[in-house]
Order: structure tokens, then sequence, then C-alpha cells
């Protein structure tokens, strides 16, 4: 059986980090191009005998350039499908740790190596992506870049709320109806939120519009906000330097940023 920790890691995969591929897929031109006449399911799994399926999964529907994601479910009969031997192997290769122990078995190449070859080109689109130590020079990539942070770490706590990850679901069941953003000034098509209830969390893509949010955690630029998301600015030092600005209590931007390198920790 997977360690608390493993099953953690999994999850985010499953929840917050392969959802990405929809997005990367839709927003990059030469991939969204490759998926245009695409028809097919496709599919990343770990076998897992502790599962009702005997496995757990993520799969995509594509439909000529349109993208339906199923977090967390199992495809019985995928066009494609990478299928890791374990959750642990899933895991590791996910984080870069690539051996023969954690490389998958790869379904369907023969039956539709035209989707199988357009899938691992978004795939490694967003491991080239995620796994940046610089910020890009283009800005499109470094919109990109950080639109998948956004969405990745406001699914990514609201996934560790949902599992019972025990600082995140503490802080979660003793939350009034508050919302917490994500944003960059002049791009609120990058922007982010994650909505705490008691005990109860939901993550949404875009502006927030219901109502003010309760903390904003916003960029002045693109560039102020990779410094941060990659880990080369130091938070308090971009807000002296009016990088970053705080809209809320100061020390919910701490407690936000410590959720944060949470779910960072995890996953990579």
């Amino acid at each position: 059986m997977a360690s608390r920790d493993e099953i953690f890691t999994n999850k985010l995969f499953l929840n917050a980090v392969l959802p990405l591929i929809k997005v990367i897929a839709s927003d990059v031109p030469s991939l969204a191009k490759k998926f245009e006449h695409a028809h097919g399911v496709m599919q990343v799994s770990a076998l897992d005998p502790d599962s009702p399926d005997g496995k757990v999964a993520t799969h995509f529907v594509v439909n000529c350039g349109e993208w339906l994601v199923h977090n967390d479910k199992v495809d019985t009969a995928p066009h494609i499908e990478l299928e890791f031997k374990s959750i642990e192997a899933m895991n590791a290769f996910f984080k870069g740790k690539m051996s023969l122990a954690t490389l998958p078995k790869m379904k369907g190449i023969a039956k539709h190596p035209g989707l199988f070859a357009s899938f691992m080109a978004v795939l490694l689109k967003m491991s080239s992506l995620l796994t940046a130590k610089g910020i890009p020079e283009d800005e499109d990539t470094k919109a990109l870049l950080v639109k998948c942070y956004f969405y990745l770490l406001s699914s990514g706590i609201s996934q560790l709320n949902k599992l019972g990850h025990p600082d995140v679901h503490d802080w979660a069941l003793k939350s009034p109806d508050r919302v917490y953003a994500w944003a960059v000034n002049g791009h609120d098509e990058l922007s982010a939120y994650l909505r705490i209830k008691a005990g109860k969390s939901r993550a949404g893509r875009g502006v927030y519009k219901r109502a003010m949010p309760f903390f904003t955690l916003r960029f002045d630029s693109l560039d102020s906000a990779l410094g941060i998301l990659l880990g080369l600015d130091d938070m308090l030092d971009s807000a002296k330097k009016g990088k970053l600005i705080m809209e809320g209590a100061p020390e919910v931007g701490a407690q936000i940023g410590e959720y944060m390198l949470t779910v960072a920790g995890f996953i990579q």
C-alpha cells in the first residue's frame, strides 16, 4: 500500500498537474494544430491494487480540438495510455526520476500513432514548462507558465484539503466563506482563485466576479510572478519593491505562501 505522502503526491499529479495538458494543448498554436482533426481517449494511469478499478488515472477525450478532462477517473478502453506499474513509479517519473523501473507501458502506439505522438508532444511541453529554472524570454511562454502555476497551485491546495492534509484541512475547517486569488496586473486571463468555506474548497480559473476576494496575491508583471513561482525571488523582498502586492492581511499572504510551498514540495 502506498504511503500517505505518496498518495498526496499522486492525487496532485492526477488532479492538478495532468489537467494542465488541456491548457497547454489549447494555448500553444503548434500543439493545438495537432489536435484539430483528432478523435480519441488518452489516459495516464498507475496500477493500484487498493483502488476499485485496480488502477488510478486521469483521462482526456479530444474531439476536433475540443477537450474534456476527467480528473482521477479511469477509462476502461482508452485509445492510447501511459500505464505505470505503481503509484510510486508514476510519482517518480513525473518528478523527473526516470529509469527502467519508472517507465510506463505505452499502449495504443501501433493503432493510433498520430494521436500518441501528439499527446507525447504536449506531455513534453508540460515537462519543459514545469521544470524551468529560469524566466523564459518569450512573452507568450511567460504567460503560459504563469497560468499553469496559478492553476496548479489553486487546484493543488484544494486537493490537499480534500485529501485531509493536516495543516491545510485544519485551516479550511476554521475558515468562513472566503476567496483567495492569484493575479498579474494587465493579465486577467491568467488569474485563478480558491474558495474556502467550513472545510470545503473549490479551485477556479479566471477572475472571481461574485465578490471581492478576501485576499489576492497580485504581481506587477509576468517577470515578478515568475520570480516567486520559480523560487528565484524572496516574497518579502518582492513586496518591499512593489513587485508583489498583497491585497489583504500580510499574515494571510504568508499562510498562502506556505501552502504554495507545501504543494511544490509534494510534486518536485
